[in-house]
């Protein structure tokens, strides 16, 4: 990953504020560009787990706590009075994306209600401020850098290409059929298993109409799509 630092001026120290203007959190975001996360730890007086396995949204929480996140685990984006979503991405070497990113969670039985006009993707996804992270096993967890930041809304095409997704994923499971949507499903978007543990159940309605329990689940970016969404802006190599 590159080393994107801001050539001289001061780096904005980590704080537990919300940035005003699109302008001010950008300015943040680039000025924290190649930073370690034992610095945006050490300026939170937080300390660096051991491993992610078992504290896997600790990196996206850190970057959300230095650039002034409010939102935390509200269905609404962590930039409430901008109207952005910040997402970590954590990247190999060659700065592509190593998972797919989780957008939203699904409210199984409150999806029948919905339309991708009104869906919380649609809302998470209006406005994103992408901040990759390094995320090489060989490199300890307190010295991985923080990424350039980008931010994003969808094209035209690039919405429609989620829409489409959307449209298509939702109405399988508005049908009953949840249990039968696999990972492969999908071109930009993805529904995944999103939950604490294997033992976590929600209620759901099958194509028959009878009530069932089932993982919960959640809606994600393909990893593809925001390989290109990055390579697309720094240049990076080809997979």
């Amino acid at each position: 990953m590159t080393d994107r630092r801001t050539g001289g001026h001061k780096r904005f120290v980590p704080g537990l504020f919300e940035p005003r203007t699109e302008e001010e959190l950008v300015k943040k975001a680039w000025s924290l560009a190649g930073a370690p996360l034992s610095e945006l730890a050490r300026a939170q007086g937080l300390e660096i787990p051991e491993s992610l396995v078992r504290a896997k949204g600790w990196v996206g929480q850190l970057v959300e706590r230095a650039l002034g996140a409010t939102a935390k685990s509200l269905a609404e984006p962590d930039f409430r009075e901008l109207g952005i979503e910040l997402k970590t991405i954590p990247v190999d070497r060659r700065g592509h994306p190593k998972e797919s990113t989780f957008v939203s969670s699904i409210a199984l039985g409150e999806l029948a209600a919905d339309s991708w006009e009104t869906s919380r993707v649609r809302k998470k996804l209006a406005r994103v401020l992408f901040v990759p992270v390094e995320a090489e096993p060989s490199i300890p967890i307190a010295n991985r850098r923080l990424g350039a930041p980008l931010l994003w809304s969808p094209s035209e095409a690039e919405e429609h290409r989620l829409r489409a997704d959307w449209q298509s994923l939702a109405g399988l499971i508005q049908s009953g059929y949840a249990e039968s949507i696999t990972a492969h499903a999908g071109e930009c978007l993805q529904v995944r298993p999103k939950a604490k543990d294997s033992r976590a159940r929600t209620k759901y309605q099958d194509a028959d109409g009878a009530d069932e329990l089932t993982l919960p689940r959640g809606f994600y970016l393909r990893a593809t799509f925001t390989r290109d969404l990055l390579g697309a802006h720094f240049s990076l190599p080809k997979p």
